[in-house]
């Protein structure tokens, strides 16, 4: 699997210009009008400098008459408003497409990283913390929003404008203007040097902020854990370690944009003190009026403007272009499980499951699972019993192909698990965990997790079904009643019952049962236990569980140990046996020890 955790691939400018353009096209007709709104713009800017040479001009003028000058001067006044009203309407309309186009684009990227995310395997997934893949869904992308809606196309108008600039200098005094670029060499090499520093800067700013985000996230939702064990003093100390890291990366980036902005404000200064000792001179020889001298004046000052400008476009670009790297690596990201090109929708599913010699690892020759061969006839009940990393858990992910198996074939009605397409795989699957996650909204969105095609009766029935109605009728709002972050706010045997309901109101043809039932007390374990008994008559069913009194009524009972299958059959059967399961039991259900307060996790 591709690792985008901290391992940034460097890509050049033009590919990741390539890869933004591409999000840009489908608003090609957009870009086009704001792109010839743009020199309409720039031909307007241009006006109001000769309107003011020329108004200098005849106001310095003797061969004219004083009503002549107040005429003249007259439509230069009105010339010049109505150039700045046409202007200032061009640039606000320009604006407001520039800001519409650039966050409809921004929002098909977002979404795009989103979605892929969605695509990636669970393992793929575990491996990334949560703040970095957040970062990159929202602070990266809000970058590179503001290089689509602040920078892009503002860069292209600063060089159409300094070229533009450069053909009316060279009008009126080719001259001087030939004196003014000789500064421009100078400029591309400062901004070439600026352009190599800053993205190495921005690199490290976007990696430093990933870490904090990554940080914040994992320890404020364990808050409760570093609060019981007193580390509060030591999370301190390492938050304090990467905010002073992401710190150094912004003083980096400052640094470098520091030291850009004033060189070529000083070359500025080197091109205007040329311009004012050779156009005196000029004004004084009468090559150049006096007129056409603040014309010039005022458009070199205009020429190393938008040369400054660029140094912040150049600061947002790289900060763009460093956050689009990072994205792009999540993009190009191939999820490890991807559906066959000729793969099949699951219509229907009897419940027939079965694993044939397989073999699987997380990590490689590290066997989890070693030659598992059984088959799960429909509407049987199967549990899984064994002490903790023997491979049980792994075997319910592999069904719902969570994981990729290395060896062997799992068997789905017959058919082979690799040709099912997997959203109609687990359309068909109930899955009960134990760490059960609650979405923020209320338990009736929970419960459907905003299926609008399932009703208030579905989700009623499914909860009567598990008995979670007993504290649900008792809310003020009912299923209204609002949850917070991951369910904080109910007990973990009524999380579990919510999420019970959950798989019901699917109506699943297979429901896995891992370790739901090990956080709930002995009231709560009742209900469910009714709830099991009901659904392993209309369900195949699937169960891990620590408390044998679960899975005696099981069909077959499978016995683990290091990856492999020791024992196989019924509770009965398997005590008549006296091996694994039989020494599970009497450590289990110990006369000294009540039948539902010892768990297989004290073996």
């Amino acid at each position: 699997m591709k690792d985008f955790k901290d391992n940034t691939r460097e890509r050049s400018d033009k590919e990741v210009i390539r890869r933004l353009y591409t999000y840009a096209l489908p608003y090609k007709k957009e870009f086009a009008l704001i792109i010839f709104l743009m020199f309409v713009g720039i031909g307007i800017q241009l006006l109001p400098a000769l309107f003011i040479g020329y108004t200098i001009d005849i106001v310095r003028s003797d061969t004219m008459e004083y009503s002549q000058r107040v005429t003249y001067i007259l439509l230069m006044g009105g010339a010049f408003l109505v150039a700045m009203l046409v202007g200032n309407f061009t640039n606000f309309y320009q604006n407001y497409l520039l800001q519409r186009v650039g966050q409809k684009t921004v929002v098909t990227l977002r979404n795009d990283v989103f979605n892929h995310i969605e695509n990636l395997a669970i393992g793929q997934i575990n491996q990334v913390p949560v703040g970095k893949l957040v970062t990159r869904v929202t602070n990266d992308t809000n970058t590179i929003s503001d290089m689509y809606t602040t920078v892009a196309l503002n860069l292209i108008r600063n060089i159409l404008y300094l070229i533009a600039i450069l053909i009316v200098l060279f009008v009126i005094n080719a001259h001087i203007t030939l004196y003014v670029i000789m500064v421009i060499p100078v400029v591309l090499f400062a901004a070439y040097l600026f352009r190599k520093f800053s993205r190495a800067s921005y690199r490290r700013v976007r990696a430093s902020l990933s870490e904090v985000n990554a940080f914040l996230s994992e320890n404020l939702s364990g808050m409760k854990v570093t609060q019981i064990f007193n580390q509060q003093e030591k999370k301190r100390k390492e938050f304090k370690f990467y905010s002073k890291k992401l710190r150094n990366s912004y003083l980096q980036e400052i640094l470098v944009f520091g030291i850009f902005r004033p060189v070529i404000y000083a070359l500025s200064m080197v091109g205007t003190i040329i311009v004012l000792y050779i156009g005196y001179k000029q004004v004084m020889l009468s090559a150049l009026t006096a007129g056409m001298l603040f014309s010039y004046f005022y458009y070199v000052r205009d020429f190393f403007e938008p040369i400054q400008e660029l140094a912040e476009q150049f600061n947002v670009m790289q900060s763009a272009f460093a956050a689009a790297e990072k994205v792009f690596d999540v993009l190009d990201t191939k999820p490890d499980i991807v559906d066959e090109s000729d793969s099949i929708e699951l219509e229907k599913f009897t419940g027939s499951i079965e694993f044939k010699d397989v073999w699987f690892y997380y990590l490689e020759n590290e066997w989890i699972l070693k030659g598992i061969n059984f088959k799960v006839n429909p509407g049987d009940t199967v549990a899984f019993v064994g002490a903790t990393g023997s491979g049980k858990t792994t075997i319910l992910s592999l069904i719902v192909r969570n994981y990729e198996i290395q060896k062997g074939q799992i068997l789905i009605d017959g058919i082979d698990i690799k040709r099912i397409k997997r959203s109609s795989l687990r359309k068909h699957v109930g899955q009960m965990l134990q760490d059960v996650f609650l979405f923020s909204g209320t338990i009736a969105e929970n419960i459907t997790l905003r299926d609008d095609e399932i009703t208030m009766e579905e989700v009623k029935a499914a909860s009567n079904y598990v008995g979670a109605n007993t504290f649900i009728d008792r809310l003020p709002e009912g299923y209204e009643h609002i949850v917070l972050e991951r369910g904080n706010n109910f007990s973990s045997g009524q999380r579990q019952l919510i999420s019970f309901a959950r798989a019901v109101v699917y109506k699943p043809s297979l429901m896995i049962l891992d370790e739901a039932t090990a956080n709930i007390d002995s009231e709560t374990e009742e209900l469910i236990q009714q709830s099991l008994e009901k659904m392993m008559n209309i369900s195949t069913m699937l169960i891990v569980a620590h408390r044998l009194s679960t899975i005696q009524h099981s069909n077959k009972i499978l016995v683990m140990q290091k990856g492999e299958i020791k024992e196989e059959g019924s509770h009965q059967e398997l005590l008549k046996l006296e091996g694994l399961y039989y020494n599970l039991y009497k450590l289990q259900y110990d006369e000294k020890e009540p039948l539902n307060t010892v768990t297989l996790e004290t073996v």
